[in-house]
């Protein structure tokens, strides 16, 4: 599959000689070069001419960049790639590994901002086809951050969901619209009489134009249909109707005044979204393709040049749509031959996305399934998942199910759609094709050939959202017992799954080893995406084991390697974030915390795994509850809950217990009573965290909790480090609760002694409202990143360019150095450095 960058995107269209001039449009253009201005929006739907107006003034600036988009930039590393390559004098290459988005942009930032006299603009045309949530939340961060060197414009049919009026309201933001676009009865004159060569009398192009209410395509179409009319005032009287009935109307006209061959092309070659003269001649069994795509072009037959050369164009959309139904209605057998062909010439020439679409248009799955299997190690590679679940998802399911590589595609699919009972479907079939044997259908790939295992792998993972331990256990060893020394993704993901039903099981110290293990696995299979979403296990374990520095550590030099070493790919980065939140919150570090949140939420709020969609949430609302806002945590927890999905990590924290846990925080005990009804009184680990909630309620209702807490502490003991640690808070509670401070005190301080990490817990105190002393000296420490900024602060770099090195935007550098001078009781970077040095920390 070609992933590389599509030179005929990045250029403008080409000027035509003729335009009709509209100087006050180029001048309200020209206000997006203002400096602090950061937006030029031009808004209205198809045939208004924005691509052309744009077009026009973009080609007199003298450092522009354009960038056409299509439905395949809603894929967030190709968006970016063309991003790049679209930028007028950007000095810095693009990142590469697993670079968080924001990252990369800020570097694109600070670059330009360094550039005094840059004054760049960039250009994205066609921005209505984007609808990936992560793509506009890149741009709405650029826009954010947007040095006044660097200019945007933005050419949609409908409005982007950046925050508009808040540009608007600081004047930082021109409109085009609709009513800007029209053309008034003068500029209809000139484009009608001179450009398109007419006689018409003004009050023909004054009528002409009340008809099209100034629309550009309903004036050239017009146009195009009066070179043959002999009575214009007759046919511009008849001239009525909707928009799409003029389309219909002239299109139907213009064609008939084409030649025969030129009719034929135009129709046949519709079901292309891009022209070439090789191409078009494989679709329509000719071989004057560009010759013909030539002579439109010099007709102004609604071609659009897509690059310099003049080799690639596509129909203008609205003309496009038009022959695309009157081929369906005229000659619906020619289109499976049609887009067959098609197929076959992208095949040959490296686009393999393209070939899948044009053979599942024309109908033949036989080959689009041959296609998909073929392409999904490339595609699972480079994480295109939603390409891969679109492709799936529009195969016939007699297609899927005779392909054991696809059914298993399908298992995964119905995997992240939280669907359990389809996913076992799913891999019933993948083992029923294997056991029938028809390799004359199937693809000779890596993944054919380790099939049984992936099949047990995923019957693994299905046991362990069921909560099927030793099923877990049972499947994955057999994936590891078909895996070969070479097999490393099969031998990871078989160890990994054997480490979560340890963890499941509250095995903690075998889980670390054993996950461990698994990920070097993975490092060796080149997975490196699944290597760092393990991080998340790990991080949790390290918890679960008392050790939040340890899972700290974790995620922080996870984000280190996917910067130096990943492909782009934010939603690991979103993940990891989410965690350094969550531990930075019961550090009482909520600022840092909400810098961690919503830095995820800007790379990946829709992007995480099956296992992490719903842990924003619910680490938000922790943030939330700890701030005393009750009611906006729980609604939070329900938006959780909503999103959560069973898969591979076990569910040791229920939202629904959190819930209970908030409820009980606030004062509402009916609520948190009515839950912990369904609460079973079984010892493991899956129901600690619930029944260490049922403590809670029990202790604020005044009960005695002692037999309930000795037998959780029997279970953890020697095993989890965490949990104990929890059990004796609860204990200490209890004591305090009942008015005996001192045995509260003296039971936490025997706690906290026997805590690995006693310093990394404040919340766990606090969100109990224990009031008593510290058992421990807690000090407020720095934060590895923290540490990271004190030892460059010690440096003769400036502040742009420590923020460059860090990946970091310049407002989140100054909040961790105020962290840092607040934490050293410092007001100035020198003084920061002199009492660090003072406290050995440099």
């Amino acid at each position: 599959m070609s992933t590389g960058v599509i030179a005929t995107k990045l250029f403008p269209p080409a000027r035509r000689s003729g335009l009709v001039a509209r100087p006050w449009l180029a001048e309200r253009l020209d206000s997006t070069l203002d400096r602090g201005h950061r937006l030029t929006l031009v808004s209205a739907p198809a045939g208004f001419g924005k691509t052309t107006l744009v077009g026009d003034w973009v080609g007199r600036q003298e450092r522009a960049g354009w960038l056409s988009l299509d439905a395949g930039d809603n894929a967030l590393p190709r968006f970016l790639t063309h991003l790049w390559a679209a930028l007028p004098g950007i000095r810095v290459a693009q990142p590469q590994g697993d670079v968080p988005v924001t990252a990369a942009l800020t570097a694109l930032v600070n670059d330009y901002a360094e550039q005094p006299d840059c004054n760049a603009v960039l250009v994205l045309d066609d921005y209505h086809v984007i609808e990936s949530l992560d793509v506009h939340e890149a741009v709405a961060f650029l826009l954010d951050n947007l040095p006044d060197q660097l200019h945007l414009v933005v050419s949609t049919r409908a409005d982007p969901p950046f925050p508009l009026p808040r540009l608007r309201s600081r004047g930082q933001l021109t409109e085009l619209r609709v009513d800007d676009l029209r053309f008034a009865a003068a500029e209809a004159g000139a484009f009608l009489n001179d450009v398109m060569g007419l006689r018409l009398a003004p009050e023909d192009v004054e009528a002409l134009e009340n008809r099209t209410e100034g629309w550009a395509a309903g004036l050239q179409l017009a146009g195009l249909t009066l070179r043959g009319v002999s009575d214009a005032a007759g046919f511009i009287e008849a001239f009525t109707g909707s928009h799409r009935f003029v389309i219909d109307y002239l299109a139907d006209e213009v064609l008939t005044r084409q030649r025969a061959e030129v009719r034929e092309f135009l129709l046949r070659t519709s079901v292309l979204d891009r022209l070439t003269g090789s191409l078009c001649d494989a679709v329509t069994g000719q071989t004057a393709g560009g010759r013909v795509l030539e002579e439109l072009d010099r007709a102004n037959v609604f071609l659009v040049a897509l690059d310099a050369g003049r080799s690639w164009y596509r129909y203008h959309h609205l003309f496009r749509d038009v022959l695309r139904a009157r081929l369906q209605a005229e000659r619906p057998e020619e289109l499976p031959r049609l887009h067959r062909a098609a197929s076959e010439w992208y095949t040959g020439n490296g686009s393999t996305a393209e070939a899948v679409r044009h053979a599942l248009a024309a109908g033949d799955h036989e080959r689009a399934g041959r296609l998909v299997e073929e392409a999904v190690p490339e595609v699972r590679r480079t994480r295109q998942d939603a390409l891969l679940l679109e492709w799936i998802g529009a195969l016939p399911d007699s297609v899927v199910r005779r392909n054991p590589v696809l059914s298993v595609v399908a298992a995964w699919a119905a995997m992240t759609a939280g669907e359990l009972d389809g996913m076992e479907r799913r891999l019933d079939d993948a083992d029923a094709a294997l056991a029938a044997g028809d390799p004359e259908l199937w693809a000779d790939t890596e993944d054919l050939r380790t099939a049984p295992a992936m099949v047990l792998i995923y019957r693994a993972a299905l046991a362990q959202a069921r909560g099927e331990v030793e099923a877990t256990v049972r499947f994955a060893e057999r994936a590891l017992e078909l895996a070969g020394p070479e097999d490393h993704f099969v031998r990871g993901a078989g160890g990994g799954f054997v480490a979560l039903a340890a963890w499941a099981n509250g095995d903690v110290a075998d889980a670390l080893a054993t996950f461990a293990s698994a990920v070097r696995e993975l490092h060796a299979a080149g997975n490196r995406v699944d290597e760092q979403d393990a991080a998340i296990v790990l991080g949790d374990l390290w918890m679960a084991a008392g050790r939040p520095s340890r899972a700290r550590k974790t995620y922080s030099e996870t984000l280190e390697n996917a910067v130096r070493n990943g492909p782009p790919y934010p939603r690991v980065t979103a993940d990891l974030h989410v965690g350094l939140a969550e531990l930075d919150r019961e550090l009482d570090d909520l600022d840092s915390a909400e810098a961690h949140l919503e830095l995820a939420k800007t790379l990946s709020e829709h992007g995480s795994i099956t296992e992490n969609r719903h842990r924003w949430y619910v680490v938000m609302a922790k943030v939330r509850a700890t701030q005393g806002d009750f009611a906006d945590a729980v609604r939070l927890l329900d938006e959780a809950e909503r999103r959560y999905r069973p898969g591979s990590y076990p569910d040791v924290r229920p939202i629904a217990a959190l819930r209970a846990r908030i409820h009980i925080a606030a004062g509402d005990l009916t609520a948190a009573e009515a839950w912990a009804h369904d609460i079973p009184n079984t010892v493991s680990y899956l129901n600690e965290y619930g029944r260490l909630t049922v403590a809670r309620l029990m202790i604020r209702r005044g009960e005695d909790v002692r037999g309930l807490l000795d037998e959780l502490q029997a279970d953890a003991a020697g095993r989890r480090a965490g949990s104990l640690l929890e059990i004796g808070v609860m204990r200490a509670l209890a004591q305090q609760v009942g008015g005996d401070r001192a045995a509260a005190l003296e039971i936490l301080r025997q706690t906290f002694s026997e805590t690995p990490e006693p310093q990394q817990y404040k919340r766990l105190l606090l969100d109990e409202g224990l009031a008593v002393p510290q058992p421990v000296a807690m000090v407020d420490p720095l934060t590895d990143r923290e540490l990271d900024v004190l030892r460059l602060l010690d440096t003769e770099l400036t502040g742009p360019e420590i923020a460059r090195h860090l990946y970091v935007s310049l407002n989140t550098l100054r909040t961790h150095t105020k962290r840092i001078f607040t934490k050293l009781g410092a007001t100035t970077r020198s003084g920061a450095v002199r009492r660090a040095r003072e406290r050995g920390l440099l």
